[in-house]
């Protein structure tokens, strides 16, 4: 064991990941047309179990769901290992500096914010999100939008975590500036 404590490393030394998420099909337009058509309670409830036009949807969809879901998995076109990336196929990792939306496997970054450059993380649940359950973070410097992430599964974890991480990371940097920290 290198560090003091198992899994943290000071920023100045290497980039270290705290969380990754991969977006939810609410990411795309097509899977929110779709959470918009799921999310229909019209129907009855038969020997306790509710039968919605939304849940008969939601089966009767499949065929057309899982061509998105596979391409979003798929980090290269048009096979898995050779061909050009897939922009559609990324994840989102906070880590002790920055928050980056990149290519797993190697693909690339696509972009980043650091952790000083943000001051809120707001929730957005656009119409469909709701039934994946997702929702869109959108990292704030004041009124400025830096960086947008779209179908967060599980939105509010991951948004506390990321306001952590920040609230630590600057805490150190103000440290450091009034020379407590080295």
């Amino acid at each position: 064991m290198t560090t003091a404590i198992a899994g943290v490393a000071p920023a100045t030394e290497r980039e270290v990941t705290i969380m990754s998420v991969w977006p939810t099909l609410g990411a795309t337009a097509y899977g929110r047309w779709w959470g918009r058509r799921f999310e229909n309670q019209i129907g009855i409830t038969i020997l306790g179990i509710p039968l919605t036009i939304g849940r008969l949807m939601a089966l009767v969809s499949i065929p057309f769901i899982l061509p998105l879901y596979f391409h979003m998995l798929i980090p290269k076109l048009p096979l898995v290992v050779f061909g050009i990336p897939n922009p559609a196929c990324r994840r989102y990792r906070l880590t002790n500096k920055r928050v980056i939306v990149e290519q797993p496997f190697g693909g690339g970054e696509q972009q980043a914010v650091s952790l000083d450059r943000f001051d809120s993380v707001t929730l957005e649940v656009l119409p469909g999100q709701a039934w994946y359950p997702a929702g869109d973070l959108v990292f704030r410097n004041g009124q400025i939008e830096t960086l947008r992430l779209s179908g967060v599964p599980h939105p509010e974890p991951f948004r506390q975590t990321c306001l952590k991480a920040r609230q630590g990371f600057a805490g150190v940097q103000q440290a450091r500036a009034m020379g407590f920290a080295g």
